[in-house]
């Protein structure tokens, strides 16, 4: 099992040097991937680059690129042009974010995400293959058969041969489609103990055209808090989890309350959700279960700790994305560390 780093959201609370000093010193102990996030703020493309021309060796992977922010194309390009100011190290991470920032941010609708993830995901490839742009499909058209447009191919070529392309994917049907299309799985909030239903779908997907899952790569992105104060470390968890669980869509669309269900936290993701839209968000974050914390993080003492990563290993985890959960640089450094001393 490898580890990554990821290093969320640019400009919340830590400097731009800050920040490249975590990476670099992820790089030297051993992480194989460094991660960067967009939602509505920094975007992640600016990010990777920077990265990429201070550091050597580590993977930088988007986690993810929105796909109403850029076209199949746009994505392509910059994947590719990523790849090349690299060295070849661009892990593509891409997903449809929610109907709140795609709709209100972006403007672009959220609807028929299954099959425009599907065609967004055949564009790309195409592009980054060098082939000529010409598709049609339910969600895409290219070119547009009404003007001037014409069939166009990527001037530049990737590095690798096959850029690695990850979906993040939360519900059944967008799991399915991460283990038919895609060469990795970024979920959110995973639960190890949970692989016995979500395995099935990722080889369900892949049945649907004959592919092994062998070489594909689960790669969950888990927050982390090393310290002998278990309580404390799920207390710095539990704001987190409500904002997901409670405030990241409405009432009526909310994927990560889903989720919670699913894992049979029926009654607590209600509590939380109800709470949080009412404006208590310490009530909220108050109300999530300690083992909701335990199931879908990585806290406590570093003994503890090293049986979950174990348990992740076991699940079949190949890139274990660790969000250091601490409020200095230092104590970051020391916490990616602590992961890769316990990881072995």
């Amino acid at each position: 099992m490898k580890l990554g780093v990821h290093i969320g959201y640019w400009g919340l609370g830590l400097t731009s040097q800050d920040q490249i000093e975590i990476v670099r010193e992820a790089e030297r102990v051993g992480y194989d991937s460094v991660w960067a996030a967009e939602a509505y703020g920094s975007d992640a493309a600016t990010v990777l680059g920077w990265v990429a021309g201070q550091t050597e060796r580590i993977k930088i992977g988007s986690a993810i690129f929105q796909m109403p922010a850029r076209s199949p194309a746009m994505t392509a390009m910059t994947a590719a042009t990523l790849d090349q100011l690299s060295g070849g190290r661009m892990l593509l991470g891409i997903g449809s974010s929610g109907p709140q920032v795609a709709e209100g941010w972006h403007g672009q609708r959220f609807a028929r995400q299954i099959q425009r993830t599907r065609e967004y995901v055949a564009v790309v490839r195409k592009a980054l293959n060098r082939e000529r742009l010409e598709f049609h499909g339910e969600t895409l058209e290219l070119p547009l058969p009404d003007g001037p447009g014409k069939a166009l191919k990527l001037t530049i070529a990737p590095v690798q041969d096959r850029i690695p392309i990850y979906l993040a994917a939360i519900g059944p049907k967008n799991t399915q489609l991460a283990g038919e299309i895609a060469d990795g799985w970024i979920p959110i909030f995973f639960s190890p103990e949970h692989v016995g239903d979500l395995r099935p779908l990722l080889e369900e997907g892949a049945a649907r055209t004959g592919r092994s899952l062998d070489a594909f790569d689960i790669a969950p992105t888990v927050n982390v808090s090393i310290t002998d104060d278990i309580g404390a470390a799920r207390d710095l968890m539990r704001p987190f989890i409500a904002l997901y669980v409670g405030g990241m869509g409405s009432r009526q669309q909310n994927f990560y309350n889903a989720l919670a269900v699913r894992y049979g936290f029926e009654e607590a993701a209600t509590k939380v959700q109800d709470l949080y839209l009412e404006g208590r968000r310490d009530e909220a974050a108050a109300a999530v279960p300690d083992e909701l914390v335990d199931t879908v993080t990585l806290c406590g003492p570093a003994d503890r700790v090293r049986e979950r990563l174990a348990v992740y290993r076991d699940a079949g985890v190949g890139t274990l994305g660790i969000t250091p959960v601490a409020g200095t640089k230092e104590a970051r450094i020391e916490q990616l560390r602590l992961v890769a001393e316990l990881a072995g």
